[in-house]
């Protein structure tokens, strides 16, 4: 059983690299990803598929026979746009967390001593 916590594995099914008996990359790799994106699982997988995107522009080329057709800059250019998406989608979040406050502020009107207030007995 595949575990989708971790992050590896989150890479894995965001690019579709499910297949554990062939995998497209090992898990060396994913995490080299990860490290590169700052453990961003969006930004990992958005450099994986320009990773295959790249690996299949320069194997594939537009081939086309009698019954077979074959478009490896097409395919480089879908995943390169997916992995635009996966980018946008990441700044998105991204931003979201910024909006959130990074210091909170407590109510210090409630009951107890005031500042300069000793403690006498």
């Amino acid at each position: 059983m595949v575990d989708y916590n971790d992050p590896v594995s989150q890479v894995r099914l965001i690019i579709g690299d499910t297949n554990a008996d062939d995998p497209d990359f090992d898990n060396d790799q994913i995490k080299g990803f990860l490290t590169i994106a700052r453990d961003s699982v969006l930004r990992a997988a958005a450099d994986a598929l320009d990773a295959i995107a790249t690996d299949e522009a320069l194997i594939s080329k537009k081939l086309r026979t009698q019954d077979r057709q074959s478009d490896g800059p097409s395919v480089a250019d879908a995943l390169r746009k997916h992995a635009a998406a996966l980018r946008a989608r990441a700044k998105e979040e991204e931003d979201a967390e910024d909006d959130e406050p990074f210091f909170m502020a407590f109510n210090l009107d409630g009951p107890g001593s005031h500042e300069g207030e000793e403690m006498r007995l």
